[in-house]
């Protein structure tokens, strides 16, 4: 099905009754990319219709770009049957026409968290985040370890059970896998886990500390911090740790690379020049270039996928999220927090806050609590 192109519709209810009074003439509809599509979630028939029909209804508020009414005021109506583990879902406009239908399989939240995708995608052309993963440490058990969990907080687990450190989580864009740095074997090594079938391999074990693994856009590299040569440098490795290229020469200390959308080009946190600032490298190596941020202390910096955006932390007395705006330069605060990272979308970020994992609509300032009560919660990382 032709996706629509992105748009926002605006139907006053006495504009409505103003048209039909009228007869013949149509509805009129006003586009306002400002404003939310209004949608309403129909009836959801079958076995688990009732539950399947929240957690849609919570998934299209979280994506941002709707308003949720009542049938009479909705510009399109969402509907379907849930039975099992099959989702059949079907979305019409005002006049009836039917914009979407499309079945749906997976688990009982699985199959939901698609079909609101769909609907996202279909009617605004931009990517939804309700199939997404996030994961995350937390210090609940008194170690830090890595949880997973959906992209509304649901379905939290604990995904390692080392009882010592377990950091910097990243997952692989398809959010099939993911890399950590564990000291299980007393020395800074990165671990993969294959989230599907839960096995764990020690990936990167070079002599020193092997940190801040982060996959490539296609999942076939690695990007991450090696101190083998000595001093602690940025690499890329294939996906399966093999085939080290060292990208950076300085004496400083590198950290927390992200790459960009192409893969051509990584940012990275460096202290090379006292306080830590960010650097932009070509991933086939050269020179890192600073980065402009009028901030003194700059790290933790994730990239957009849509290529526009760098978030990262700063140190204003207390941590701080911050955005640049890769085409202007700007950088503008969004919130206090550490350890930002983009959804799909480019339109929200997750950060940590203390006890609690939240979600920011970087395009209204709407802030929501995913996950807390798992002790302290930092480094979290976000399927794509």
């Amino acid at each position: 099905m032709k996706k629509l192109h992105a748009f926002s519709v605006v139907a006053s209810c006495l504009l409505l009754s103003f048209s039909l009074a009228r007869g013949a003439e149509t509805p009129t509809i006003t586009i306002s990319k400002s404003d939310k599509i209004p949608i309403a979630i129909g009836s959801i028939a079958g076995a688990d219709g009732g539950p399947a029909a929240k957690i849609l209804q919570n998934d299209l508020a979280m994506s941002g770009y709707f308003n949720l009414v009542p049938s009479a005021s909705a510009g399109f109506i969402v509907g379907g049957t849930s039975n099992g583990n099959s989702l059949a879902g079907s979305v019409t406009d005002r006049s009836g026409k039917t914009v979407l239908m499309k079945t749906f399989s997976g688990s009982a939240r699985g199959k939901v968290h698609a079909y609101a995708d769909e609907i996202v995608e279909t009617l605004t052309g931009n990517k939804g985040i309700a199939s997404s993963k996030v994961a995350f440490v937390g210090t609940h058990t008194g170690h830090k370890e890595i949880y997973l969990a959906d992209a509304d907080g649901s379905n939290v687990r604990q995904l390692t059970n080392d009882a010592n450190i377990s950091v910097g989580p990243r997952l692989s864009p398809d959010g099939s896998h993911l890399v950590y740095t564990g000291y299980k074997s007393g020395y800074a090594d990165v671990y993969e886990i294959d989230l599907g079938s839960g096995a764990r391999n020690r990936i990167i074990k070079f002599p020193g500390t092997n940190t801040g693994a982060a996959y490539s856009p296609n999942g076939r590299e690695l990007a991450v911090i090696l101190s083998k040569d000595g001093n602690p440098e940025l690499y890329t490795t294939s996906a399966g740790g093999g085939g080290a290229h060292r990208l950076t020469h300085t004496p400083g200390v590198e950290s927390s690379p992200t790459w960009s959308p192409s893969g051509d080009e990584i940012i990275y946190s460096s202290d090379d020049r006292g306080g830590p600032q960010l650097y932009r490298i070509s991933s086939g190596g050269g020179s890192g270039r600073l980065i402009s941020t009028g901030h003194g202390y700059n790290t933790e910096p994730n990239w957009s996928p849509d290529g526009k955006k760098v978030a990262f932390t700063v140190r204003d007395g207390g941590f701080t999220i911050a955005v640049l705006d890769l085409g202007s330069g700007n950088v503008h605060t969004v919130g206090s927090g550490e350890g930002p990272a983009w959804g799909a979308d480019s339109r929200h970020l997750i950060f940590a806050e203390g006890g609690s994992l939240i979600l920011l609509d970087a395009q209204t300032g709407q802030k929501t609590t995913l996950v807390s009560g798992l002790g302290k919660i930092s480094e979290p990382t976000w399927s794509r």
